[in-house]
């Protein structure tokens, strides 16, 4: 898939009504996900990306205690200056393009070493074990 290609699919997935909002939508959330994103699972996610987008993940230094989903939406509503509700559509959207990208393997890797919340954001269910 070409940057071109990714923005299209966003656009039209995400209902925006310019080419610019989407891609400013994929830069703001694959910037805020290269700070929570580590190791080889960052490494092969950037190989997979369109180059522009994978330029953009792979510019941010991880940070240094990871967000959990919701904390996640919250600092790039913070970043951003949008709502949180906009924030979270944002990043549904964009998660869903790079989950098809990443593959299911590899998702199941980054969902793995991330705190709670994060395979909602990607549209997937989140189980976790009873007490």
């Amino acid at each position: 898939m070409t940057f071109e290609q990714m923005l299209e699919q966003v656009r039209y997935e995400g209902a925006y009504a310019t080419r610019a909002q989407a891609e400013q939508a994929v830069r703001d959330v694959l910037a805020a996900f290269g700070r929570q994103v580590t190791g080889e699972e960052r490494v092969e996610l950037a190989a997979r990306l369109p180059y522009e987008a994978a330029v953009t993940f792979t510019s941010q230094i991880p940070a240094t205690k990871p967000l959990t989903g919701w904390g996640f939406v919250e600092d790039l509503a913070s970043r951003t200056g949008a709502g949180r509700a906009t924030t979270r559509w944002d990043t549904g959207t964009v998660f869903r393009i790079v989950a098809q990208l990443a593959g299911e393997e590899l998702l199941s890797r980054i969902l793995a070493q991330l705190p709670s919340g994060y395979a909602l954001l990607f549209g997937r269910a989140e189980l976790t074990q009873a007490a």
